[in-house]
């Protein structure tokens, strides 16, 4: 691997007799067989060379993080001079992040295992909200973070979950409101523990009657408002991309398909090639609420913003989903990726609304669609909601025609 990567035999040969020449060669090649750059390669060479020598050859690789980061340490107080400027913390996690993931696929970071109190009872609750219930992955991924909070909030009291009573339910929403829970989470959380704990009764291991005893705040109907940007700063956002730069040139097209079509997050997450008809122009969402494929036509604007991030920066890899990772190990971008994407570009433009993640864009969708006057089950229709009660809340933001009607005269009735 050192020959493919080093032309002098001097270079070469600093790095075949460092400590653990073999264990850094087989990790080198297998970057390059899953797609890094060879900057990257070079980089990754360089840094494992500095935390071979730290390590010292003949001692175990069973090594710990927090032995790493004390390795990292160490060397930024000793002023270690011809390595790596210790001074940066962007250097340490480099460092740090590029000798764990050598160390993990070694099979040698011993790493500690987050135990979740009751893990095997969660485990069993959500095969069966798929296989029985037929929930969506995107509710199973909900109701399993909610209910794994609540199980390591309640491991160190020391009970049972046939234990649980309402009032450690109660101490728990009081806990989260303390940390500025909103009502409607508050409300999802007891949704959650509600199917979980009636399903542990149906099973035998939970309290028999507790289900119907958790009780959350009631949500009102249209209570809230839409809670994105403007559409004058949907387009400062566009505004502020570089053609230029590979990460933007991904992001535009993410962008467009949240803003223009209104696309949740998992929607676009799991967006396949296999997705885009070019033949008709032609895009099929799989709608998640539907349980079906939706049809929308790929807009002039969309499809360039597409064809550009597909032909020159999007990695060839054997994955089908469209938006991935640009950095290796290429992977598909999670939902939380997305969310981070799109909330850390509204917060670089001081962009003021009540949420920045990917569904402010869907917001500010809706409340375009209103300003052109479309009706609801229009919107509804372009959305994707199941019902149009669920597109009534953007009727609200329609000021325009709130003026008319507060504007009427009723001239002869007054």
């Amino acid at each position: 691997m050192f020959d493919q990567l080093f032309q002098r035999a001097s270079t070469r040969a600093r790095y075949l007799t460092a400590p653990f020449a073999e264990e850094r060669a087989r990790y080198l090649d297998y970057c390059e067989q899953r797609g890094d750059s060879r900057s990257l390669q070079l980089r990754k060479a360089h840094d494992l060379l500095w935390i071979a020598r730290k390590l010292k050859s003949g001692t175990d690789l069973q090594v710990t993080i927090d032995q790493l980061r004390a390795l990292v340490a160490d060397g930024q107080h000793r002023g270690d001079t011809g390595g790596p400027n210790l001074d940066l913390l962007s250097t340490r996690k480099r460092l740090l992040g590029h000798a764990c993931a050598w160390l993990r696929y070694l099979g040698y970071l011993c790493e500690p295992s987050v135990q979740i109190p009751f893990g095997s009872r969660l485990l069993e609750y959500c095969d069966w909200a798929k296989q029985q219930r037929g929930l969506t992955d995107s509710s199973i991924y909900c109701f399993r973070k909610i209910i794994r909070q609540f199980l390591r909030w309640y491991g160190p009291i020391g009970r049972p979950l046939a234990s649980v009573q309402a009032s450690d339910i109660d101490a728990y929403l009081a806990f989260g409101n303390g940390r500025g829970w909103a009502r409607v989470t508050l409300h999802n959380v007891v949704a959650a523990l509600r199917a979980f704990f009636r399903y542990g009764a149906q099973e035998g291991w939970g309290p028999r009657h507790l289900a119907q005893t958790i009780q959350g705040p009631r949500l009102y109907a249209q209570g809230g408002l839409p809670a994105g940007p403007t559409w004058a700063e949907v387009g400062r956002l566009f505004a502020a991309l570089d053609v230029n730069r590979s990460t933007d040139v991904r992001d535009r097209a993410i962008l467009m398909l949240f803003a223009i079509y209104g696309l949740r997050a998992s929607e676009v997450a799991t967006l396949r090639l296999e997705d885009i008809d070019w033949e008709h122009d032609q895009l099929r969402i799989p709608r998640a609420k539907r349980r079906e494929a939706q049809v929308y036509p790929l807009l002039p604007s969309v499809g360039r913003a597409l064809s550009d991030y597909l032909r020159s920066v999007r990695p060839l890899t054997s994955h089908r989903e469209i938006f991935l990772t640009l950095v290796s190990p290429y992977r598909p971008l999670s939902r939380s990726g997305l969310y981070d994407l799109v909330a850390a570009r509204l917060k670089a433009l001081n962009v003021q609304c009540a949420h920045h993640g990917p569904h402010s864009l869907r917001h500010a969708c809706a409340a375009r669609l209103v300003a052109q006057r479309l009706s609801l089950k229009e919107i509804g229709d372009h959305l994707g909601p199941r019902s149009t009660s669920a597109t009534r809340v953007y009727a609200k933001v329609d000021l325009l025609g709130l003026r008319e009607v507060a504007a009427f005269d009723l001239g002869e009735l007054s």
